[in-house]
């Protein structure tokens, strides 16, 4: 099984847990694919790939999960990202640009506190021009980020 969750929790595949996983194998499989869709789509739309690995990224850092940045930030590597994607994965980033802010505001908003995000959120991607199904993929992303972690 080659899956994310089990390589980085570092389980020994010989293990008695292992063999006790292998019998759910049916989520850990759609875990993978979901991971693969929400950070690998055929059709990213306006969230390129290095994009979302790089809110991938500030979500693990933001929970302290080294072994989820450090895999986040490997997919970012391969996505070769220009200097701003690379840069979003930095939690001391702060973008000028007001879309780059306003996506960097909400994942932080939602994967921090996701009680207290509002439709008024919601609103503030729009404003700063974010297109409606790109913050349906942005959301997405958020939520599989913050349940994979």
């Amino acid at each position: 099984m080659n899956d994310v969750v089990l390589r980085l929790s570092g389980i020994d595949p010989q293990s008695e847990l292992a063999k006790v996983i292998a019998k759910r194998a049916d989520i850990f499989e759609l875990t993978q694919k979901t991971h693969d869709a929400a950070l690998r789509p055929a059709d990213p739309g306006g969230l390129s790939h290095a994009m979302r690995a790089a809110i991938a990224c500030r979500i693990a850092s933001l929970n302290g999960d080294a072994a989820f940045r450090d895999h986040f930030g490997a997919m970012l590597d391969q996505a070769a990202p220009d200097e701003t994607e690379r840069q979003v994965s930095d939690l001391d980033f702060r973008a000028s640009d007001p879309r780059i802010s306003a996506l960097i505001r909400h994942a932080d908003l939602v994967a921090a506190n996701p009680r207290s995000a509002s439709g008024r959120d919601i609103e503030l991607l729009r404003q700063a021009g974010i297109a409606e199904a790109d913050v349906v993929r942005l959301s997405e992303l958020v939520a599989f980020v913050s349940y994979q972690i």
